[in-house]
């Protein structure tokens, strides 16, 4: 059983929030030398290339044939599709408030499992996904510019890949392991972005040292070790403590947003980022409740039926 005191699996969580929230401000600062094409190829390159090194000894297994199609739409979704939007939308949009719009992913996630994947929409989820909305359309809005307004939409548009993403994963999930399933997608979501290379390779040459070191550090870290210390913590933590840790990536981004670009989000970018925060909280609960009354209606089925008490399990743990 999972065990809800690990303290390594803790650090493996805190350092994939570190990187995680870290890596919207190293884009903002990426775009400056490669733009948004150029940046996106380069990133995940530079990951696909660590990760294919280090495949053998994280025992990454070759995928299934007939898994291919669905590993094609996680690529080009959740690693191409993402890529191109969130550094879009990151040329108007400051990096903690980018950080806030993907925030909502939870929401399509729920959405496209409730459509594709026959999963129950409880009244928890519904209301948390319509507040999540709700504060991505205040951010949205927040402006008058019509340029801040497009590309926050481009962000949020990002959020939904990520939706898709998660969605498409699921049934590999039952397959393989997460760190699998992100490595066969970034491999496949970096093919997808092999036109844009000749122009990223010649950009290397004029851009400033920064946004070169910004493109190592995105592929290197969020990209590549933050999957990686994911997978450690996950498979050591209950799913909810795991998923739980991920609302401090907005305000770590915000952070480190504010100590390395000394970017200020407005106040309507912060209560319309709360009020998205708030609603993937609440499906993130309903989530919970779905599941455990799914876990009290198994162990009331596979009871004793003999009034006699069942024996008990020494090493048993409460997680």
């Amino acid at each position: 059983m999972r065990s809800l005191d690990n303290p390594r699996a803790s650090l493996a969580l805190a350092v994939t929030v570190v990187l995680w929230a870290a890596a919207f401000p190293a884009i903002r600062v990426g775009l400056e030398g490669y733009g948004v094409a150029g940046l996106s190829v380069l990133r995940l390159a530079v990951a696909s290339v660590a990760l294919g090194l280090a495949a053998p000894l994280l025992h990454v297994r070759l995928p299934r044939v007939r898994d291919l199609p669905l590993i094609v739409l996680c690529g080009l979704a959740g690693m191409t599709a993402y890529q191109l939007l969130l550094n879009w939308g990151e040329v108007h949009v400051p990096a903690g408030t980018a950080s806030l719009l993907v925030a909502t992913a939870p929401v399509f996630s729920v959405l496209l499992a409730r459509a594709f994947l026959g999963e129950r929409l409880s009244w928890l989820k519904a209301a948390g996904s319509a507040v999540a909305l709700s504060g991505s359309a205040v951010i949205a809005l927040s402006s008058g510019d019509a340029r801040y307004a497009a590309a926050a939409w481009a962000v949020l548009a990002a959020a939904f890949a990520q939706g898709v993403y998660h969605c498409a994963c699921k049934p590999l999930l039952r397959r393989y392991t997460g760190l699998e399933v992100a490595c066969y997608a970034m491999w496949a979501g970096t093919l997808f972005l092999l036109p844009f290379a000749p122009a990223a390779l010649l950009a290397i040459p004029t851009a400033p040292l920064e946004a070169s070191l910004s493109v190592l550090f995105l592929g290197l870290f969020p990209s590549a070790v933050g999957f990686v210390t994911w997978g450690y913590g996950v498979a050591r933590h209950s799913i909810a403590v795991a998923t739980a840790s991920l609302y401090l990536v907005p305000a770590v981004a915000l952070g480190v947003a504010f100590c390395w670009l000394g970017e200020r989000p407005t106040l309507s970018e912060l209560v319309g980022g709360l009020i998205s925060v708030a609603g993937v909280a609440l499906i993130h609960l309903g989530a919970r409740r779905v599941g455990a009354v799914r876990s009290a209606r198994a162990a009331s089925e596979t009871a004793p039926t003999e009034a006699a008490p069942a024996p008990e399990n020494p090493t048993a743990r409460v997680t």
